[in-house]
């Protein structure tokens, strides 16, 4: 699903006055009728992801993650079974997990004395049950649940789905009969930046040669757009001549704009593929 930048500013807008939970994800279906869910969720996410972001630093000075601590500490001292964190979270207007990892820190650092690592701290938000203290292990577990953009269950979500797209991408791929190198290929003959499949005789898209495709299981929006453009796609462009980008999520059509320099977006998989045999035939 392609939309304008205007139609997609108008989504952007609206998600900016509401909060980021499942009931404004239905409000903004409501008012979106003709946009697919899919499409609203991938924008939903990345909107509020670029909020945390800007607003990430003003929660991880001293005396923030000082006051939520001991916010925490009282809240559950009058009532250890009510959804503190989360409450608190969403009273700051901050991600549920990321308050979640933010107290959990503060109480290790309490307990052992140093800071504790990364390692440890995502394998507990994985599995709070690992938490040596019940009533923060509950807690935390109900951050991780009720959030809906951030966290171990929301990355879970993303990998799977993303995974889910490329082994469709594949299937397509074979139906064509077209002969391609997936990314683990690719990866094992040494290269280390690989787009997901590369075709070992290229196509035709379009009227535009396509050596190499991406599958993206996001919306292409301006953000993500232009930082896939720097860090991935010019790159495989400079490696692999020309490419295709599949936003199955739609994209700002807009953004559409580098075909002729040899980056073509789609938002499914393309009908009108020309093979080498197809076109030499005609000949």
């Amino acid at each position: 699903m392609k939309l304008s930048k205007a139609q997609y500013d108008e989504i952007a807008q609206f998600l900016g006055h509401v909060q980021p939970t499942r009931q404004s994800l239905r409000k903004l279906k409501e008012r979106f009728p003709s946009q697919s869910q899919s499409t609203l969720l991938s924008i939903f996410s990345q909107e509020y992801q670029k909020q945390i972001k800007r607003t990430h630093a003003k929660h991880h000075t001293a005396e923030a993650i000082e006051t939520y601590y001991q916010r925490y500490l009282s809240g559950v001292m009058q009532n250890a079974a009510a959804p503190v964190l989360l409450e608190l979270a969403n009273e700051v207007d901050f991600a549920p997990s990321l308050m979640a990892r933010i107290v959990l820190e503060r109480f290790l650092q309490e307990q052992e004395g140093t800071i504790p690592s990364k390692i440890l701290i995502n394998s507990m938000l994985r599995d709070p049950s690992q938490i040596p203290d019940g009533v923060l292990a509950n807690q935390v577990y109900q951050c991780t649940v009720n959030d809906c953009c951030y966290g171990p269950l929301v990355d879970c979500i993303k990998h799977a789905i993303g995974h889910e797209h490329e082994v469709l991408l594949r299937e397509m791929l074979l139906k064509k009969n077209l002969s391609f190198l997936a990314e683990e290929q690719l990866r094992a003959k040494g290269y280390d930046k690989t787009p997901d499949f590369i075709l070992e005789v290229p196509v035709a898209v379009e009227g535009h040669i396509i050596h190499w495709i991406e599958s993206k299981a996001s919306f292409g929006d301006e953000c993500s757009h232009q930082a896939y453009l720097n860090d991935q796609f010019w790159s495989y462009w400079n490696r692999f001549g020309p490419g295709l980008v599949i936003y199955w999520y739609g994209f700002i059509e807009e953004l559409d704009c580098h075909r002729e320099r040899g980056i073509l977006l789609k938002d499914c998989f393309p009908t009108d593929i020309v093979t080498l045999r197809h076109s030499m035939a005609q000949h």
